[in-house]
């Protein structure tokens, strides 16, 4: 087959995978709402340098990934598709990258495993079809990576030096400096295990280094040269100092112990995950593909490591380790599938444990919804019951998809006993389908029950003149389902303070909107175990509820 149509046949595929249903579902508050609320306020705005929130400064990431949502919202209107499009293509460019840097690194069957269990591997596939800023920035910082390792090879070293420091630049425009410190620790392990530069030339590092600077420069400098010196100082002192609480403290109640995220990759990564196990001591291969599984090990468990120190913990804050895990992983898919080396003995119990887990959890969701009046009475959190009153249809025979996913793991494994390429083949395939089905048909079930009552809510006053404000609770929800323009007057502005008495950002006056002289129509959401508290002010007037939230009017 030509070598072209290969790539076209990856790139039909995965537009298949990621494109179709992409806004079947709402967005999911906080990230992806965050995101395509930016998107959005930039469009109504037109200040293109500047991410906002309620049309007020918001400097916790950079704008790289908003402006390709600004684009995809362009094309196709403001809405869910359009704020997850961008992951989509970059999902399809992901599986053709990894494709070629196989092929480059390995060979040709190597390659189309590692695009196939990319593809088939649960949260890799599932982040295509989101929202989040994650996908496209773990994808630059991997294509830095892959520029680095060529660097060492190839006689263009300056071309993937410069090709390197851009890439790098533009992961730090997507999500900030995290990016170099990943690449700055990953580098740092290199020359400790190969005790030196090994080939990498100083003035290459400076090149990369300089390079890295120049997409962020020049955001700045526009930014700066719109908005002023002062913005600009204020904009960089904000955005350090956010970064540094996210490191040390737990933010957004997102906190956990430090195996979190080795739990979320072994479950989250199945079946790729399995296969790591499959290693043993022995050395890696010389040359390019030693060098490259070399870079790959590092990045692994640098991120890893890394994000399990962080304090706050969030799913996708490991999902660099994708790449690196799924590569490792289908390294050894090519050797086992070619009878290079054995399955361990161990390997299949262990697939065929964590498959059953996840299938009987498939299977037990539809039961769940049916009796979930049974359960009612064992929760303790009043907005969880509220949640579960949704009107969900649930039947029996949606617990088939279970049955379907058990039987295929099963068969999977039975048949890599007789051979092993058939059975793991049949393994991506059934994932494939199963994740494809979690997406589609269990996924708007969940929203049901989670937000779908308040994201009706809020699109009931789209495009009126009124007031909209979560009370208790964090939402941005309110803005992107409202369609929320500018506000004119002054008092809707006020100032959020830090525990040092320090005017941190401006946000909406819920003091004025509960108890000011409002000048249009105010309206509030809240959780049902603070709805006393609300419901005791004078000036509201409970307007009804479902599912957990309750709605105000002020009198």
């Amino acid at each position: 087959m030509p070598n072209y149509l290969r790539y076209i046949i990856i790139i039909l595929a995965g537009s298949f995978l990621f494109f179709p249903f992409l806004g079947h579902v709402h967005l999911f508050d906080w990230d992806e709402i965050n995101f395509a609320e930016c998107a959005r306020e930039m469009i109504v705005s037109k200040d293109y340098l500047r991410a906002q929130i309620d049309f007020m400064p918001f400097w916790e990431k950079p704008p790289l990934f908003i402006w390709m949502q600004v684009l995809a919202m362009k094309l196709f209107g403001v809405g869910e598709f359009a704020a997850r499009f961008p992951n989509a293509l970059v999902g399809v460019t992901t599986l053709v990258t990894l494709y070629y840097a196989g092929k480059r690194v390995v060979n040709e069957k190597a390659a189309a495993w590692w695009a196939l269990l990319y593809a088939a591997t649960w949260l890799p596939h599932f982040y295509f079809k989101s929202g989040i800023i994650d996908p496209s920035f773990n994808l630059f910082i991997f294509l830095a990576f892959f520029q680095v390792y060529l660097l060492r090879f190839s006689e263009r070293k300056l071309l993937h030096a410069v090709l390197a420091g851009l890439l790098l630049g533009l992961a730090v425009l997507t999500k900030g400096p995290v990016a170099i410190l990943i690449a700055l620790l990953a580098f740092a392990v290199y020359l400790i295990i190969s005790k030196g530069l090994n080939g990498y030339k100083l003035k290459h590092l400076v090149v990369i280094a300089v390079c890295t600077l120049i997409p962020v420069a020049l955001w700045l400098g526009a930014t700066v040269a719109a908005n002023g010196l002062e913005y600009g100082k204020w904009f960089v002192s904000e955005f350090i100092t956010y970064q540094v609480r996210l490191f040390s403290t737990e933010d957004a109640d997102h906190g956990g112990p430090f195996y979190y995220h080795f739990i979320v990759l072994l479950l989250g990564c199945f079946p790729a995950s399995m296969f790591l196990f499959q290693y043993t001591k022995r050395r890696h291969p010389e040359g390019h593909e030693g060098e490259f599984t070399k870079w790959m090990w590092i990045l692994f468990w640098v991120v890893l490591i890394l994000f399990s120190i962080v304090k706050t913990k969030i799913v996708h804050y490991s999902s660099l380790c994708y790449f690196p895990l799924t590569f490792l992983a289908a390294l050894q898919l090519y050797r086992l599938s070619d009878g290079h080396v054995r399955l361990k003995k161990g390997m299949k119990p262990m697939i065929l444990v964590i498959g059953s887990l996840v299938a009987f959890l498939i299977a037990a969701l539809p039961v769940v919804g049916i009796y979930k009046e049974k359960l009612i009475p064992y929760i303790n959190d009043p907005f969880a019951v509220g949640n579960l009153g949704a009107n969900v249809p649930w039947s029996y025979m949606e617990c088939l998809w279970g049955v379907v996913y058990l039987a295929g793991i099963w068969a999977a494994c039975f048949l890599m006993g007789k051979n092993f390429k058939r059975g793991m083949l049949l393994l991506c395939a059934v994932q494939i389908i199963i994740i494809q089905v979690t997406v589609i048909h269990f996924t708007p079930k969940i929203e049901a029950y989670t937000q779908r009552a308040a994201i009706e809510y809020y699109k009931s006053f789209e495009g009126k003149d009124v007031y909209v404000h979560s009370l208790g609770y964090k939402s941005y929800a309110t803005l992107f389902y409202t369609q929320k323009l500018p506000d004119t007057n002054p008092n809707y502005r006020s100032t959020r303070v830090d525990k040092n008495g320090k005017d941190v950002q401006p946000i909406a006056n819920e003091p004025w909107l509960l108890n000011g002289a409002v000048d249009k129509p105010t309206y509030f959401i809240c959780k049902i175990q603070d709805s006393a508290k609300f419901a005791a002010l004078p000036q509201l007037t409970e307007t009804g509820g479902s599912n957990g939230f309750v709605f105000f009017k002020r009198k």
